[in-house]
């Protein structure tokens, strides 16, 4: 069943909603306010997780003590409004910010990953980087008989994706010191800007053989194994260590015909000139095969060029 998206901003009414809610409630218990207010922001924080992108997290989150510092309907000291900010400091620390805050992996996302990168039973699977636990169920889907772990920064997070994933092993860590060489597939949904790291880290510690999984975000220095569509349509891209580097004549020659030579670029050329008939309703694909694009290998803006001497690779589409 897939995983139910509410418009914007039905989630940033929702949040501000429930936690102005939940504070009327606990002030109407006798609560304290500093301390009503406290378990309102977490609240609203927890809610946070419904935001697509990171402003709309943010969004929601401080939604509910800005609206409450405007009204005036409470008097409290100046330290008291610091504890939103604690809150949400403790759910996304500053380290983990380079990484990624909470993306959540779609249910679905990764159900055709054992097709490409098959595992024994009993398999070590990391999510490194398990935020509230949706990678460590889409990988439970996808390896019911894999032992999962999954590692992450935040104490709430941590102790909530325990709560929600008491079949696999969770703990708090930092992913960047943890060693990565017992697994047999690493699993990760972060950042551009981080993926590039990741993909070192993997080379430099996994064991031949054992797979990096990447949801949506390429590592571009590196030839991938695979690379497939989830059932949203975003790319799963698979690395089998040790990775090719994409910069290494090897990889171009994988993509070079059996004879080693130009046979491919020659019959492109003879094809598109000719004008027969059967060739001609080939040319579209032999006019992309000799300028090197990669049909499979889409942005928003179209086809992209692999770098100099990279092989051609395809990217899978949705079953």
């Amino acid at each position: 069943m897939p995983r139910l998206r509410l418009p914007w901003p039905l989630p940033a009414l929702l949040g501000w909603g429930g936690a102005w809610a939940l504070f009327i409630a606990l002030r109407a218990l006798g609560l304290r306010d500093d301390v009503a207010l406290v378990l309102a922001c977490l609240a609203g924080v927890a809610a946070s997780a419904w935001g697509a992108t990171w402003w709309r997290r943010l969004c929601i989150a401080a939604g509910f003590p800005l609206s409450l510092a405007l009204s005036g309907l409470v008097a409290l000291p100046g330290w008291a409004w610091l504890l939103p900010l604690a809150l949400g400091l403790l759910v996304y620390p500053l380290n983990a910010w380079r990484d990624a805050p909470l993306f959540p992996t779609p249910l679905h996302a990764l159900h055709r990953l054992p097709a490409h990168a098959p595992l024994r039973e009993g398999a070590a699977v990391l999510d490194a980087g398990c935020g509230l636990g949706h990678g460590l169920r889409a990988l439970r889907r996808a390896y019911p008989a894999a032992r999962l772990h999954g590692v992450e920064w935040s104490w709430p997070l941590r102790l909530l994706c325990g709560l929600r994933c008491p079949w696999a092993r969770v703990w708090r860590g930092n992913i960047w010191r943890l060693d990565w060489s017992p697994y047999a597939l690493v699993y990760l949904f972060q950042r551009p800007e981080s993926i590039a790291r990741a993909a070192l880290k993997a080379q430099a510690q996994m064991r031949p053989g054992a797979w990096l999984a990447s949801l949506e975000f390429e590592a571009a220095e590196w030839q991938p194994a695979a690379c497939v569509r989830a059932a949203d349509g975003r790319p799963v891209w698979l690395y089998r260590m040790p990775m090719q580097s994409r910069d290494t004549p090897a990889a171009d020659e994988a993509a070079r015909p059996p004879d080693g030579g130009n046979a491919r670029e020659l019959f492109a050329g003879v094809a598109c000139a000719s004008g027969h008939p059967v060739l001609t309703r080939l040319r579209p694909e032999i006019i992309t095969m000799r300028a090197g694009l990669q049909p499979g290998r889409r942005t928003p803006r179209g086809p992209v060029r692999p770098a100099a001497g990279t092989a051609r690779h395809w990217c899978a589409p949705a079953a």
